[in-house]
């Protein structure tokens, strides 16, 4: 039976594949935009924007909390000092997925996640 299945896998086992949505998240607060698979797009969007809810309140427990989540200081300061202070009057859909052409290599359908 399929209940509660509802995350993707990745062909990956658990710690490789917090690994890897980790990295993704690091690399979308450092560049603020990211090519990838639509899948892991599609994924890390939730975590994403729950993250800037989070940072939205800006006190010092919810530094701690984003710099446990992303393995990142850097990160969690400008995810707080500059990402989290454009949305403040934003209730929700801080992020975009914008399907792109597939990759050449395997064909797999390619996505761009940015913040709107």
């Amino acid at each position: 039976m399929k209940h509660g299945d509802k995350k993707r896998k990745f062909g990956m086992e658990r710690k490789g594949r917090r690994a890897l949505l980790k990295s993704l998240i690091n690399a979308l607060v450092r560049e603020e935009k990211i090519i990838t698979t639509e899948a892991k797009a599609r994924e890390i969007r939730p975590l994403v924007e729950k993250m800037i809810t989070k940072a939205k309140v800006g006190d010092l427990a919810a530094r701690r909390l984003l710099g446990a989540r992303l393995g990142s200081d850097i990160s969690a300061k400008k995810l707080v000092g500059t990402i989290a202070s454009r949305y403040k009057e934003r209730a929700g859909g801080y992020t975009r997925i914008t399907k792109m052409t597939p990759r050449k290599s395997d064909a797999s359908p390619q996505a761009m996640i940015a913040f709107v």
